[in-house]
Parts: C-alpha cells; sequence; structure tokens
C-alpha cells in the first residue's frame, strides 16, 4: 500500500478562498462548462435586470453580443448600489461581485420576487469571465469598475456626471474555462421571448454586432400573447386563450390554456420566471384543476352520463397548449426529463369523448372554462410586438 496515498490529515483539506471554489468547480454552479452553461452567465445578469423590472424599477433591457466576443446587458433600473458595505467597507457593487450569496434577494425586503440564483449568479459570473466591467449610473454620477478572472484590479472611479440610471455589465467568457466560447443569438432570443411574455411592458433588445442583426421583445398581452405564439400555427378549437390570474397564500398564479386540432400536449411551466422543464407541484395542481373543472362541467352539461366514467388526465392532454407561470417558487420534481416525457405519452385516448369536453370548453361564453371562478382575470391589450432585422 502507498504509505503516503493512505495518511489522511489536516494538510489534505483544501480552502478555497473568494470565488476560487467556483473557478475550480464550474459545474457545481452553472450546470457544465459547455453551451448550456456559456448561455446561463448572460441568463444570470439578465435575471438581475428583470427583479429591477418585477419590482416596477426597469422597463428596458439590452443585451449586445459584441464582435471580440464579450456580451454586455444594460437596464435603466436602480442601479447596484454603489456605497461602502457595512461588513468590509468596500462598495457593496463589488461585494455583489466578488462574494458568493451576496444580494438583495435573500430577505425580500429589496425584491418580493426573482429569479437566477438569488445572489451566487453574478459573481459567479464574475469569477469564469476572463474580464468584466461593471458600469452603475446612479444618482447623478455613473461609476465604473473592472475584474479579470473574478478578481478587481481597478477601484470604483470616482464617478462621472449623468443623468441616466442603470446598470450595464459587459463581460467575456473565459476561454480556460469554457469548451466554447460562441455565443447563439438563437438561444438567447428564445430566453428573452419567453421573459418577455411573461413581464408584459417589459421591452427586451438584441443585437449581434458580428452580423448587425437587431430584434426586440416586447408583448403587452402577456400569458395570452404567449398561448397565441404558441398556436401561430395550429387550428384553436376556440378563438381566445383562457387566461386566469390569482393569489392564495402569498402564491401568484398566471394560467394560459388553448386547445388546438392537433393530439401534441404542450405545457411551459415558469417558477419565479424559471423554466421548470420537469414540472412541478404547479403542474400537478393545474393537471388535477383542469381535469376536475371538465368532468364537472361534463356531467353537469349531460355529456357525461351516470354510467359513464369521467374524463382522465391524459384525456384532456391532447391538444392542450398551456402557460403557466408561478411565484414564489414551488418544489420543482426532478424527475429525468425522458420519463417525464414517456410518462406524457402513456395512456388511452377516448377520442369521442374528449372531442365532446373540447366542445364544452368551446361553448363557454368569455373563453372562461367550466369550474373557473367567475370574475377571474383576463389578459387584455395588444399582442405586443416583435422585430428582427
Amino acid at each position: 500500500m502507498n504509505t503516503s496515498a493512505a495518511e489522511y490529515t489536516a494538510q489534505n483539506i483544501q480552502v478555497l478562498e473568494g470565488l476560487e471554489a467556483v473557478r475550480r468547480r464550474p459545474g457545481m454552479y452553472i450546470g457544465d462548462t459547455g453551451s448550456r452553461g456559456l448561455h446561463h452567465l448572460v441568463y444570470e445578469v439578465v435575471d438581475n435586470s428583470v427583479d429591477e423590472a418585477i419590482a416596477g424599477f426597469c422597463d428596458r433591457i439590452g443585451v449586445v453580443v459584441h464582435s471580440d466576443g464579450s456580451v454586455s446587458v444594460e437596464d435603466n433600473g436602480r442601479g447596484i448600489p454603489t456605497d461602502p458595505h457595512p461588513s468590509n467597507g468596500r462598495p457593496a457593487v463589488e461585494v455583489a461581485l466578488t462574494v458568493l450569496h451576496a444580494g438583495g434577494k435573500f430577505d425580500g425586503g429589496a425584491y418580493k420576487v426573482s429569479g437566477g440564483l438569488h445572489g451566487v449568479g453574478v459573481s459567479v459570473v464574475n469569477a469564469l469571465s476572463e474580464w468584466l466591467e461593471v458600469t452603475v449610473c446612479l444618482g447623478d454620477l455613473c461609476k465604473s469598475q473592472r475584474y479579470e478572472r473574478g478578481k478587481p484590479v481597478t477601484d470604483l472611479s470616482e464617478g462621472t456626471p449623468t443623468t441616466k440610471r442603470g446598470t450595464t455589465v459587459r463581460f467575456k467568457p473565459d476561454a480556460e474555462i469554457f469548451e466554447d466560447v460562441d455565443f447563439s443569438v438563437d438561444i438567447l432570443g428564445g430566453r428573452f421571448r419567453e421573459i418577455a411574455f411573461l413581464n408584459p411592458g417589459l421591452a427586451i433588445t438584441l443585437l449581434d454586432e458580428r452580423t448587425g442583426r437587431s430584434w426586440e421583445f416586447h408583448y403587452e398581452g402577456g400569458i395570452r400573447s404567449f398561448v397565441e405564439y404558441l398556436n401561430r400555427d395550429k387550428d384553436p378549437i376556440f378563438p381566445e386563450p383562457v387566461v386566469i390570474s390569482g393569489e392564495r397564500d402569498d402564491v401568484e398564479v398566471d394560467l394560459g390554456l388553448q386547445y388546438n386540432d392537433t393530439y401534441i400536449e404542450r405545457i411551459f411551466a415558469f417558477a419565479n420566471m424559471i423554466h421548470t422543464l420537469e414540472g412541478g407541484t404547479h403542474v400537478s395542481g393545474l393537471r388535477t384543476a383542469l381535469t376536475r373543472a371538465v368532468n364537472d362541467a361534463a356531467r353537469k352539461s349531460k355529456l357525461l352520463k351516470d354510467k359513464d366514467e369521467n374524463f382522465s388526465g391524459d384525456d384532456l392532454k391532447e391538444g392542450l397548449t398551456c402557460v403557466i407561470s408561478e411565484a414564489p417558487e414551488p418544489a420543482v420534481r426532478g424527475t429525468d426529463e425522458n420519463e417525464a416525457r414517456q410518462q406524457r405519452r402513456q395512456g388511452h385516448r377516448r377520442l369521442d369523448h374528449l372531442r365532446g369536453a373540447r366542445g364544452v370548453l368551446r361553448g363557454t361564453p368569455g373563453g372562461r372554462p367550466p369550474g373557473c371562478r367567475k370574475g377571474a382575470s383576463h389578459a387584455t391589450g395588444p399582442g405586443g410586438r416583435e422585430k428582427g432585422a
């Protein structure tokens, strides 16, 4: 036996200071160092700006993929605080960028709802970047600071006079960490489109300096526009999506659904603006409530006779397009995605009864499904816009 390998002493215990742990094991923080992890860096910065929008202090976010491989995210929010932090006297923006679990999202005071990694994200972006520059326009001054591989290389500047407000973060991913540092505007645009749908009135622009192409995502119709977008190439069973919003026990839920003439179910579920691909309690609750509501309506309308069995949840999946967004964050089911996909394919199809159930929905005044409480709010206003060049 190798004696040195068998020895296990205090000297074998490593203490990684600052953001060194992030650079040593990046997969623990962003999932992987491939394309998914690379784009996650952008999402983390954008999520901070979205939090400002949810809090009511920001209505525009601009993202630029620069020709040098860096990305910048600019918003017109309040700006990350720059005053000295009581823990160490350093500027608060520097603390947020260099200390894990430092942020304004823990006590619920600054943000009631937030996405991202809740205080880990922006510091992780800093740690995994070759360089990062932050500019904060707050009060009547714009102050900036530069970091390299997570460490500040300049102090926060004294500032220059300005009438602007907001935060700009520009970073270049570290090629020593990532397998590929080439950003895809298609991937970024897909995420920004979801964010814009879930935040009516928020405008997100995306510019690709490498090609000169640009896009703007802005939808006043919110979840209703989201459902209409998903069904844009389908034939809906009823013309207007059913849209319901409500709150109970400090949990806010927004829901939009519409059936089409296909046999494919599409549910887009979000918790705190994060796409929960594997479902969760919000999706389980949706399925239970929808099945109960349709069965109750089918019984009352005599579509189902006393001798008939109730519709199952599988019966009501076919042709369903639904978007559900919940905050605060529910429990997320950890089922493997392939397993979840297989489960969605299982079950018997009773087509005649299902078509009848769709007829119940189609014939409901105002597009409200049977069993939904009267007076539930519906999204109004134009569908919004999406521009691309």
